[in-house]
């Protein structure tokens, strides 16, 4: 079964350092499309490196599809595919010699495992002949996750493999993992996009090296304890700063063109209305809260 396994996971860079990763405990089961969701600094990479048996923990112990990450590391290396967070190919190397080279650190070939990064390789395809260094974002991207399938893993872990990296070309990622997931590779990916959570099956918040909450990204938002609402008006810095000094309201953050606010026990929507009277074009409406209400309702209250 390639599953991934962590139990009471630990590790600091230096003595007496905070630690990068405290206490983690996580299981993420055969064929699951699994995001590690937090800010840069949150030990989202640290985790990625102690699961790809790059780096030792401190204390605790991993696993991956059964093999311990101390004893079994060979093992692993042969079994996963690992796209780190930076652009890691050669760059003097053309598209075509990255990947050859890679297929044959795995004694196999392009050929051999074509099937698996057909759909991907063919967008760059085109581009066969010119230097991993000259490729845009995107296509970077996808040169990247073809040599990490190159020798046919059954566990992918990317490490925040969107960074960077357009819009569209974000989209068309998050297509290519949908389609990896069928074909029954198990895949951790770390994002900082809370926009990125939805597309995951099930997702762990991670803040400061500690665990937040796992569960489904819906049963993480149904799980959210207040009513939220969406605020606008004219003057929205103005406004933010009015809605966090009043009584009535418990937090007021940002969201786009909206302030995302809850209110405090004595407040109620019609005190509120009231109480901004003053102001014109008030639109307060209730809404579903997104996972980054959650992370920061997570945070607030940890």
């Amino acid at each position: 079964m390639w599953d991934i396994r962590l139990q009471s996971v630990s590790k600091s860079y230096a003595k007496d350092a905070e630690k990068a990763v405290n206490d983690i405990s996580l299981h993420v089961e055969e064929g699951k499309l699994f995001g590690l969701i937090g800010p840069d600094g949150a030990g989202k990479t640290t985790l990625f490196r102690i699961l790809t048996t790059l780096i030792l923990a401190d204390s605790g112990t991993a696993q991956v599809g059964g093999y311990d990450v101390v004893k079994d590391f060979k093992v692993i290396r042969n079994s996963i595919g690992y796209m780190p967070g930076r652009f890691s190919l050669y760059q003097d190397l053309t598209v075509k010699e990255n990947l050859r080279f890679f297929a044959t650190l795995f004694n196999t070939s392009i050929q051999e495992n074509y099937a698996l990064i057909e759909d991907i390789y063919k967008q760059i395809e085109p581009f066969n002949d010119r230097r991993a260094g000259k490729l845009s974002g995107g296509m970077k991207q996808k040169l990247a996750l073809c040599c990490a399938l190159i020798h046919s893993p059954r566990v992918l872990f990317l490490d925040e493999p969107t960074t960077g990296v357009d819009a569209v070309s974000r989209k068309e990622f998050w297509g290519m993992l949908k389609n990896l997931k069928a074909k029954g590779i198990t895949i951790m990916v770390s994002t900082p996009y809370m926009d990125e959570a939805s597309l995951c099956e099930e997702i762990a918040l991670i803040q400061e090296g500690n665990i937040m909450s796992v569960n489904t990204p819906d049963e993480i938002i149904d799980q959210y304890p207040e009513m939220l609402y969406a605020i606008k008006s004219k003057g929205m810095n103005q406004l933010l700063q009015e809605l966090r000094n009043s009584e009535l309201i418990a937090t007021a953050n940002s969201f786009g063109e909206y302030h995302h606010i809850t209110l405090a026990k004595q407040g109620t929507k019609d005190l509120l209305i009231q109480a901004l009277s003053h102001r014109e074009d008030v639109e307060l409406k209730s809404v579903r809260p997104t996972i980054e209400d959650c992370f920061i309702n997570l945070m607030s209250n940890g």
